[in-house]
Protein backbone atom coordinates (compact mmCIF):
# COMPACT_ATOMS: atom_id res chain seq x y z
CA UNK A 1 0.00 0.00 0.00
CA UNK A 2 1.09 3.05 -0.69
CA UNK A 3 2.05 6.12 1.98
CA UNK A 4 -0.11 8.96 2.64
CA UNK A 5 1.06 12.32 1.78
CA UNK A 6 1.16 14.84 3.90
CA UNK A 7 -1.65 18.09 3.59
CA UNK A 8 1.39 20.18 2.83
CA UNK A 9 2.57 17.83 -0.38
CA UNK A 10 -0.65 17.51 -1.37
CA UNK A 11 -1.20 21.08 -1.47
CA UNK A 12 1.88 22.28 -3.22
CA UNK A 13 0.96 19.41 -5.82
CA UNK A 14 -2.58 21.38 -6.59
CA UNK A 15 -0.97 24.91 -6.58
CA UNK A 16 1.24 22.97 -9.44
CA UNK A 17 -1.07 21.79 -11.44
CA UNK A 18 -3.29 24.72 -11.60
CA UNK A 19 -0.39 26.53 -12.42
CA UNK A 20 -0.01 24.48 -15.10
CA UNK A 21 -3.39 24.18 -16.17
CA UNK A 22 -3.49 28.38 -16.16
CA UNK A 23 0.03 28.26 -18.01
CA UNK A 24 -1.45 25.84 -20.49
CA UNK A 25 -5.09 27.66 -20.98
CA UNK A 26 -3.02 31.13 -22.30
CA UNK A 27 -1.16 28.46 -25.20
CA UNK A 28 1.83 26.45 -25.61
CA UNK A 29 4.13 29.43 -25.69
CA UNK A 30 3.29 30.41 -22.26
CA UNK A 31 3.35 26.38 -20.98
CA UNK A 32 6.59 26.31 -22.78
CA UNK A 33 8.27 29.42 -20.84
CA UNK A 34 6.89 27.52 -17.40
CA UNK A 35 9.00 24.06 -18.66
CA UNK A 36 11.71 25.19 -19.54
CA UNK A 37 12.01 27.99 -16.06
CA UNK A 38 11.10 25.02 -14.09
CA UNK A 39 14.50 23.39 -15.23
CA UNK A 40 16.61 25.98 -15.28
CA UNK A 41 15.44 26.09 -11.29
CA UNK A 42 15.65 22.90 -10.75
CA UNK A 43 19.04 22.33 -12.26
CA UNK A 44 20.60 25.86 -10.46
CA UNK A 45 18.85 24.39 -6.98
CA UNK A 46 20.76 21.21 -7.51
CA UNK A 47 23.45 22.76 -7.87
CA UNK A 48 23.05 25.04 -5.08
CA UNK A 49 22.57 22.06 -2.82
CA UNK A 50 25.95 19.96 -3.55
CA UNK A 51 27.92 23.13 -2.89
CA UNK A 52 25.88 23.77 0.86
CA UNK A 53 26.55 19.64 1.56
CA UNK A 54 30.41 20.14 0.14
CA UNK A 55 30.94 22.19 2.26
CA UNK A 56 29.18 20.62 5.24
Amino acid sequence: MARRRSLTSQLYRAARTSNNLRAAARGPGAYARRAVRRKVYAKSNGLVQRLLRGIR
